[in-house]
């Protein structure tokens, strides 16, 4: 077996520690990609029991990344070109995931993609003294270190349902 160094090494152009926590966020977005490259439409759009369907999944990734950037990391109003990549809310009136089928594999990686790009990009010219200042909302305070710890969370928690439901599609 091949010997392999498994460390975190900071994004270039951001500042040290915040291009760490970027390189935690992209080698999550990563892992998921990769291993979704492969997937038919029919996988994409399959729904198991109650659950989302990947499809579904991947939508929320990505409109959920975009509303963190502008609301809590921004204060500002979406970019409209990031705005139109989302016909739907995230979820429906009862709470749940929309649902999201017949868009193709390159569609949703390249909103994830797009969406990424944007977000990445206002992390370049931010400090230290940004990174951790508040932002004070209506319901709570949030910092941007905070906000990206919670995207990585997220995806990840999402990215284990996904694989999830390939080994489960895939078996079938």
């Amino acid at each position: 077996m091949e010997r392999r160094e498994l460390l975190v090494s900071p994004l270039p152009e951001y500042e040290e520690e915040i291009g760490r926590w970027l390189w935690c966020l992209e080698d999550v977005r990563h892992t998921l990609m990769t291993e979704l490259t492969s997937i038919n439409q029919s996988i994409l759009d399959a729904k198991i029991g109650k659950r989302q369907t990947i499809g579904s999944l991947l939508y929320h990734i990505a409109l959920v990344e975009a509303d963190w950037l502008y609301v809590e990391v921004l204060g500002a109003e979406w970019d409209p070109e990031i705005r139109s990549l989302f016909p739907l809310e995230s979820r429906s009136e009862d709470g749940s995931i929309n649902h999201i089928e017949g868009q193709s594999l390159e569609e949703h990686f390249y909103r994830l993609n797009k969406v990424r790009e944007v977000f990445l990009s206002h992390f370049r010219s931010m400090d230290l003294t940004d990174w951790r200042k508040l932002r004070v909302l209506e319901h709570y305070d949030v910092t941007p270190e905070w906000v990206v710890y919670h995207l990585i969370e997220h995806e990840s928690h999402h990215r284990g349902q996904i694989f999830q439901m390939l080994r489960e599609l895939q078996n079938d």
